[in-house]
């Protein structure tokens, strides 16, 4: 039966050993070369190589980026330069490593932090790159300077699988063939910033091969983020009369400090302080990737790939301990809530140590926690893709036909160790975990932050699309994937709960995190092309795209069992697909041979969006799914090749909106009641501008100087905990709820001294603006100067004491100030 797994399973078997079993006989006849397609740019419209389409008969404002032209920006990778130069697309530096962006598109996130509900996909040479635990998109694990070229698809294009509810990116990597001789280039700029690369291809008969290798470091421009990446990777190519291998390899090894947001206060008085430290995060990666392709004929093409990898990530957080703040931390003589008392480390350290004792409650007086996290995460997969090229009904076709298997496991591991603030809002830790004994209690609660938790997922996947030519000029295409999804999550963590003498000794069975999941769902497109003339095409389609929960998302779903991301997990019922319906239309075109344009609007709205919302008791949370919300808007660009000038400016507007009303988590929002929000439709999403503004220029000054600058104008945004868009300054409740936009201007330059040597140098925010991209609502116990308030008022404690006196505040994160830096590249054959 169609809903059985057994019959996808089998059925999905069948196609792929009917294709390798009827292709061989489909190309039986002579063998030709492939077949080149008319001059107009081709588009790999599909993950796997296929034959490609026009650009014309394409229903998408497809953005095509190669490696010239990344370079030419000067960007310090992939990220940078789809912020600086892509339309509609922006970044949240909420960590504050350059590294580990937020990418934004449209209003829907690719982001390195769980919990962050993911919405783009990333494709390297056809294998999807968001990882199996969470979705989430390593930026500092892409290989940079082995990039040849990338597209950015927007919609919810169903043939790139999950995730890709708002778009897809999908890069290929350069080969020997291509990329011949060698190039070591070093580069040295502002806050010790240090980059070593060097890559070389070349080929000789039927072999070609490429590798490539980076090393980062830099000090940081924000105090205490230092960072250091080293990547390598490797190409090994064979090339036959028709078939083409390739087997790739791909390292990464990472060591990054982004220490997030900060209180708006401390900008004011040093705009390169952090909150509290460090936020150290290691990941080491290994990509191994086989390719195929075999032509069969002009028209008829099979490829295929088959993937292993293996991805390991280390956290350490020191935090601000939230349970503490109501309660009085401080030792003898040194209680922060009663003047002349002040707060000290030491005098933290002695009271939180007395409660180190069972039934003891170390977690409400210890001010700082030390948060870990190991990630263990593989995943393996196959995927094999038919390309043909025929007539159907006496008219021109082309249709593709896919499918694969992917299989990933993951091991999580969290702990928290108590510790105590210093002057600098460090933490010193006290070698005590909160799981230590099944010992402590936290408002009449075992304090259990302890998570050891394993699972895996199985994905099979079918997809088909077919572009049929109704008539010259105008193209019908249809597509779609089938996806199967069994998510198995096994809980490795003993949870016990307190008894009669505040010690927990008792199993709670109802905390277990063990769960089987299955998702399953068939996601449709249709698009339709009408090139009314040489230099005019239209445009107009419908997507459907979606993605199943996350091990994280569904370990964290019980409203009665609230849990605070990432510090803790809860229980697990059920939570929907998030499916996105984007409808997309427009119009590109050309004027004479030098000038282009495109405008077009677009609408996604979400259905089972999941969001993070507040539970039925205070402080807490659980993802849900929230019903419905909507990104529609416009998106224009021109751009022009006038010889020695290239210029491009593109403009999108995002209105970004809930259509649903929920409940959100909001006790810094001034219009919170009972530490909650309500949000009703229409309100403004946070963190999505309204208006994204992109300039730029090349201009080649003579035939070795070259100059660039490019400009980005981001409007204003509400921050997040300001979901209803009510949160208002005064009293305890310090900044609107709103971050402000911002320009900012970057300069390059580049000189051919001779064939093998050049240099250049890049100024990044030309005029040192100060701006945020990103920020939150939160509780700041600390005053301007970063010292512990010791102002609280009595009375108004909640639990064993008084609260201190907290305030709530816009937490940012600010954009990087001027940088400079200069390199040298020497290039060999």
């Amino acid at each position: 039966m169609p809903g059985c797994p057994l019959f996808r399973s089998s059925a999905l078997a069948l196609f792929i050993s009917q294709t390798v079993v009827w292709v061989p006989m489909a190309g039986a006849a002579e063998q030709d070369p492939p077949l080149a397609l008319e001059d107009s740019e081709v588009i790999g419209a599909l993950p796997l190589p296929s034959l490609g389409l026009a650009r014309d008969r394409i229903a998408a404002p497809v953005q095509t980026f190669d490696a010239d032209e990344i370079a030419r920006s000067q960007s310090l990778g992939l990220a940078d330069f789809l912020d600086r130069r892509a339309a509609g697309v922006y970044v949240n530096d909420i960590q504050n490593n350059p590294l580990q962006p937020d990418i934004n598109y449209r209003g829907f996130t690719a982001s390195p932090l769980l919990g962050t509900p993911q919405g783009l996909s990333l494709y390297l040479d056809g294998v999807r790159m968001n990882q199996p635990f969470g979705d989430v998109v390593s930026w500092d694990l892409i290989p940079d300077n082995a990039i040849a070229s990338a597209q950015l698809m927007p919609g919810s294009n169903p043939l790139f699988g999950l995730n890709t509810l708002g778009g897809a990116l999908a890069v290929q990597t350069k080969n020997g063939r291509d990329n011949p001789g060698g190039a070591i280039q070093t580069t040295l700029g502002s806050y010790g910033r240090r980059i070593g690369e060097v890559e070389y291809g070349g080929s000789e008969g039927q072999w070609d091969w490429f590798a490539a290798g980076t090393h980062f470091e830099e000090d940081g421009w924000r105090e205490h983020s230092d960072s250091d990446a080293q990547k390598l990777f490797g190409k090994l190519g064979w090339r036959g009369e028709s078939t083409d291998l390739k087997l790739t390899y791909s390292f990464a090894d990472t060591d990054l400090n982004g220490n997030g947001m900060v209180p708006r206060s401390f900008l004011r008085r040093d705009y390169d302080s952090v909150y509290t430290y460090p936020d150290n995060t290691q990941n080491t990666a290994n990509f191994l990737n086989l390719q195929w392709s075999h032509d069969y004929s002009d028209d008829l093409g099979l490829s295929g790939n088959l993937y292993y990898r293996h991805i390991g990530t280390d956290t350490f957080n020191g935090d601000i301990n939230d349970e503490a703040l109501p309660e009085e931390i401080g030792g003898p003589g040194q209680n922060i809530l009663t003047a002349p008392g002040a707060y000290t480390t030491a005098g933290n350290l002695q009271a939180c140590r007395a409660q180190f004792e069972p039934g003891g409650e170390p977690g409400e007086k210890c001010s700082g926690m030390i948060n870990r996290t190991r990630t263990r995460q593989s995943n393996i997969g196959l995927f094999q893709q038919l390309s043909v090229r025929n007539r159907l009904l006496g008219l021109d076709n082309q249709f593709a036909l896919g499918g694969g298997f992917d299989f990933s496991q993951v091991r999580f591991q969290q702990s928290a160790e108590y510790g105590a603030l210093t002057a600098d809002r460090g933490i010193v830790g006290t070698g005590v975990y909160a799981e230590a004994d099944n010992a402590f209690n936290l408002d009449g609660e075992l304090d259990d932050r302890a998570v050891r938790l394993k699972g895996n997922t199985r994905t099979w996947s079918l997809y088909g699309s077919d572009t049929l030519t109704l008539h010259e000029g105008l193209d019908l295409t249809l597509s779609g994937r089938y996806n199967d999804i069994s998510v198995r999550n096994h809980d490795q963590q003993t949870h016990y709960e307190l008894d009669g003498d505040s010690l927990g000794e008792d199993i709670d069975e109802s905390a277990s995190l063990s769960g089987k999941h299955h998702f399953n769902r068939f996601n449709p497109a249709i698009g339709l092309t009408f090139q009314a003339t040489p230099n005019l095409t239209a445009y107009a389609g419908y997507s459907e795209g979606s993605r199943a929960p996350t091990t994280i998302e569904l370990g964290c779903a019980n409203p009665d069992a609230p849990c605070r991301l990432p510090n803790s997990m809860a229980g697990d019922p059920p939570l929907e697909q998030v499916v996105t319906r984007t409808f997309e239309a427009g119009l590109r075109g050309r004027i004479g041979d030098h000038l282009g344009w495109n405008a077009g609007l677009f609408s996604s709205r979400n259905s089972n969006d999941i969001q993070f919302v507040s539970s039925s008791t205070s402080g807490s949370g659980y993802f849900a799914n929230f019903g419905e919300t909507r990104r529609r808007g416009v998106e224009t660009g021109l751009f022009a090749d006038l010889g020695d000038w290239s210029l491009g400016a593109n403009y999108t507007f995002i209105d970004a909106t809930y259509r649903s009303a929920e409940t959100f988590l909001g006790e810094a929002n001034s219009s919170a009641e009972d530490g909650r929000i309500s949000v009703r439709s229409g309100d403004r999403i946070p963190l999505i501008p309204r208006h994204i503004l992109k300039l730029s220029a090349d201009y080649a000054a003579s035939e070795r100087l070259s100059l660039g600058a490019d400009a980005i104008g981001i409007s204003s945004s509400y921050v997040r905990g300001n979901e209803n868009n009510d949160h208002q300054s005064g009293g305890l409740y310090e900044g609107s709820g709103e971050i402000g936009g911002y320009t900012v201007f970057n300069l390059s330059a580049a000189y051919q001294v001779d064939k093998a040597w050049k240099v250049f140098a890049e100024v990044d925010n030309l005029f040192d603006r100060e701006y945020l991209t990103a920020g939150m609502l939160g509780a700041n116990p600390f005053d301007a100067s970063g010292v512990m308030r010791t102002d609280g008022a009595a009375g108004n404690g909640t639990v064993n004491g008084r609260r201190s006196n907290t305030v709530g505040e816009t937490f940012v994160s600010p954009g990087a100030p001027r940088t400079a830096w200069m390199g040298v590249r020497w290039q060999f054959l």
